[in-house]
């Protein structure tokens, strides 16, 4: 008897796109899970993409303002001959001509607050304690040039000028806030106010400043007028507050104090602003620290939720599983199924994930009318990152609906 030849069985083949079709099919059979499977991943990937965006959009505002308003400015700090005893002003009567002198200088003048304790500060003469005087304002002595640079906005008025400051008149500049409280709303009658029963016309209101805010809630005269009244600075000695073009603070920094006082450069400390660069990049490094954190979290948990899901559906399908492996699927078919599902997931969420950042980015640097930065690669590689989360949330969940034995499956 002639023997048959035994029949060869041809391997189980699973094609690409028969496994797209089987993972979009186990992604589409729920839905509403689905989407809730990938809101960790999308929120992940959207503050990954947004964090750096609006880090890079506000690193740019940071320093092109950084670099208009505090890299010109230059503070030189009166620090006296050592003796506590000695009040005396060591800038020199002509400080602001001197450092004027030096090439990258736009504005320089001394000031500091009057030597006034609690004084009486009104709008009428002869107020006693407790009347309308008005203990929360101050008296500021400040030269025309230190007030120039501290770049203020007029509401009314004019501000005083070297002819004031040559012959100590007694005229005032208000900040906003201390013409509100003092009532003084017009300038047309030239109003006075009364700084411990000793008047001052008001030539001048400050409605801001963008250097020097305490001018704001001051009463703010020239300093011979100060001088004249009230003596020199005690507890808080002068300071010279100088305007700089861009690049040559540090410059001025180094000889300003050489310039006041060629005798003693050491009765002055003068400080220079910060590299914006080296703030720029602590600014970003602490915004990227951070958000980045939440968004690696929120990562996190979208993983576990991929995860989770994919465990959840390997359980529910367990017959299913089972019938295919009867049918000549292999293990590695099984776990490709399920791992192209969950990378699948994260791919979407991903893709959602980085349009929602994009879209955060532009609104908010819209919003601010700002001017919206964001690297190409930054966009490129989120949709990678929720894929790389998928894949590896699906790895365990695929090993096991692998590892599923056939009959086991089937008596289920």
């Amino acid at each position: 008897m002639r023997r048959r030849p035994a029949r060869v069985v041809t391997p189980s083949r699973l094609r690409p796109r028969d496994l797209v079709s089987e993972a979009m099919a186990g992604m589409l059979q729920r839905p509403g899970r689905s989407v809730l499977t990938m809101l960790g991943t999308i929120l992940g990937v959207g503050a990954f993409v947004a964090v750096l965006g609006l880090t890079a959009t506000a690193s740019g505002q940071i320093d092109r303002r950084f670099t208009v308003l505090s890299a010109t400015e230059v503070t030189v700090q009166d620090v006296g001959s050592g003796n506590p005893d000695d009040n005396a002003v060591s800038f020199p009567a002509d400080a602001a001509q001197r450092v004027g002198r030096l090439n990258g200088v736009v504005h320089s003048g001394v000031w500091w607050p009057a030597p006034l304790r609690g004084p009486r500060i009104s709008a009428a003469p002869d107020l006693a304690v407790g009347d309308d005087a008005d203990s929360g304002l101050s008296v500021v002595a400040a030269e025309p040039g230190a007030l120039t640079a501290a770049l203020p906005t007029l509401a009314a008025g004019r501000l005083y000028d070297a002819f004031h400051q040559s012959r100590a008149e007694r005229v005032a500049v208000l900040g906003a806030a201390a013409a509100r409280r003092l009532g003084v709303t017009r300038l047309d009658a030239a109003p006075a106010v009364f700084v411990d029963g000793r008047p001052y016309t008001v030539i001048g209101v400050i409605r801001e400043v963008r250097r020097l805010p305490e001018l704001l809630l001051s009463v703010v005269i020239p300093t011979s007028t100060a001088l004249a009244a009230y003596g020199p600075p005690v507890d808080d000695r002068a300071k010279m507050l100088i305007e700089t073009r861009l690049g040559a603070a540090q410059l001025i920094a180094r000889q300003a104090p050489l310039a006041l006082r060629p005798d003693a450069p050491q009765r002055f400390t003068a400080a220079a602003p910060p590299d914006p660069t080296t703030l720029r990049g602590t600014v970003a490094g602490d915004l990227d620290a951070l958000f980045l954190l939440l968004a690696a979290i929120s990562l996190i948990i979208g993983a576990v939720g991929i995860a989770n899901t994919t465990l959840v559906a390997v359980m529910e399908r367990t017959g299913e599983i089972g019938l295919r492996r009867s049918l000549g699927a292999r293990p590695r078919h099984i776990a490709g199924q399920f791992l192209t599902e969950s990378t699948a997931l994260g791919t979407l969420g991903g893709l959602i994930g980085t349009s929602v950042g994009v879209a955060v980015v532009v609104l908010v640097a819209v919003a601010r009318e700002w001017t919206a930065v964001l690297a190409p690669w930054t966009v490129l590689i989120a949709p990678l990152v929720g894929s790389a989360v998928g894949l590896l949330a699906g790895v365990y969940p695929a090993l096991r609906a692998a590892a599923t034995e056939p009959v086991v499956a089937l008596r289920r």
